[in-house]
């Protein structure tokens, strides 16, 4: 199944409670949360805090994006917060085991996120122990950037590996996803799709998540 996860960095952070709750009322599985630290991206955005003030509003997947150096240095206070699940960048730290085990000592499942021109050798010795690769589709750090195409064989390759490996690890993708370029996403093999302004810079966030997974599964019935 084709999952949605909204991504609170368009989000009108001065009514941030209730556009959750209206995704959330649409059926979005994943909230996505971008936390950047103004090194390993050039944006600075928010921290665990944010994860604590809405944990009690919301039944959905948190889903946290450390765009960070040192992502081990902030585990704990996510788990703490309430996070679900943790992703972290494979150029961020040269202790990738070692990150993913303490995420799941601290009972979360754990991901790792590549850059578009990042190849996926990097993921040979660890694969097994990851429940998700997030491959962005633009370069991270600012939201609202177009799809960068030349991802899409790498999605494709990744696919054909999980399925030939029978493993049980998800891909999702984050960058440019929209009504265009979700359904090539997940014909390449996602199976989660991150959308910012796709639906929280339009009039209607809630028919706007409707919207985004009728055309995702539009191809995924394909």
């Amino acid at each position: 199944m084709i999952q949605i996860a909204p991504s609170i960095l368009s989000a009108d952070f001065s009514r941030l409670g209730e556009q959750v709750r209206l995704v959330e009322d649409a059926g979005a599985e994943v909230l996505h949360i971008d936390v950047m630290d103004g090194h390993f991206v050039p944006n600075l955005t928010y921290g665990a805090v944010v994860v604590q003030s809405l944990r009690a509003h919301s039944r959905m997947r948190f889903d946290v994006h450390l765009m960070v150096e040192k992502p081990e240095l902030l585990i704990a206070d996510f788990a703490a917060a309430g996070a679900d699940h943790i992703t972290f960048h494979l150029e961020a730290t040269c202790h990738v085991h070692r990150v993913i085990q303490l995420i799941k000592e601290h009972g979360m499942t754990a991901g790792i996120s590549l850059n578009p021109a990042t190849p996926l050798d990097g993921l040979k010795y660890i694969l097994p122990d990851l429940d998700m690769v997030l491959l962005m589709t633009v370069n991270p750090g600012f939201g609202g950037q177009k799809f960068i195409a030349n991802v899409i064989p790498k999605i494709q390759v990744l696919s054909r590996h999980i399925q030939q490996t029978q493993s049980s690890c998800l891909i999702e993708v984050d960058g440019g996803i929209n009504l265009e370029t979700a359904p090539i996403a997940v014909k390449a093999g996602a199976h989660i799709l991150v959308a910012g302004a796709a639906i929280f810079a339009q009039p209607d966030p809630q028919q706007a998540v409707e919207r985004l997974r009728q055309a995702a599964h539009s191809m995924k019935s394909e």
